[in-house]
């Protein structure tokens, strides 16, 4: 079986996901109130990642959990709504060259795999239309059908992102030589090494770089 796998952010959606929960957080006309206490939490970890002090993986993974708090306690149908009122705004930035491609590969009877670190319900949301075989994202936790923040959510991030593919993955015989990946950032290396055909999407100058030198396709 042949696969291809696409990243989210920067690959698929040519923007950054965080940046545009960020703004729909501060400008909601319900929960606009828990913005600011947001705010002032996520900045000494940023600050910290900006000076070296604090490994990125762990300031991503600490942004998606505060960024929660601020719905402690709503349901499942209320994240679907919350998350559902970006849908439009978020697709119009799809990138038009990646969606081809996964047109392509559905067409080609490619088994395709969404990989993110988003979360489960908002990539459900936003991808609304598209089609996936499996998604690997990461769970928001409830506890009584409620969002629960207690406890630690489980970021699915870097070297994870490997490891994820390959369990999910586990009972099927993979033709990587001829399967694909798609992603923009140096931290989607693991997952571009995982296939015979690794491509580099409006690549971060690191990872442009190796493309380059080892001859990827770049898709600009």
């Amino acid at each position: 079986m042949r696969v291809a796998i696409f990243d989210f952010d920067g690959t698929l959606y040519a923007e950054e996901t965080f940046t545009i929960l960020m703004k729909h957080l501060k400008e909601h006309p319900i929960y606009q109130s828990s913005y600011k206490s947001f705010y002032r939490a996520i900045v000494p970890p940023y600050i910290a990642n900006k000076l070296k002090l604090y490994p990125a993986s762990r300031m991503k993974r600490r942004s998606m959990q505060l960024y929660l708090e601020a719905f402690e306690g709503l349901s499942k149908q209320e994240m679907d709504a919350y998350f559902e009122e970006i849908k439009v705004v978020m697709q119009q930035d799809f990138n038009p060259k990646v969606l081809d491609r996964l047109k392509l590969h559905q067409e080609e009877n490619l088994h395709i795999l969404l990989v993110s670190g988003a979360y489960t319900q908002f990539l459900e949301r936003v991808t609304d239309g598209l089609v996936f075989n499996q998604i690997i994202r990461t769970d928001i936790l409830y506890k009584d059908e409620k969002v629960y923040t207690k406890n630690i959510i489980n970021h699915i991030n870097g070297e994870q992102k490997t490891l994820k593919v390959h369990e999910v993955l586990n009972d099927h015989q993979i033709d990587w030589e001829n399967s694909f990946a798609y992603g923009d950032s140096f931290s989607d290396l693991p997952v571009l090494k995982l296939v015979g055909n690794p491509v580099a999407v409006k690549p971060e100058e690191k990872l442009r770089k190796l493309a380059t030198e080892r001859g990827w396709e770049i898709i600009e």
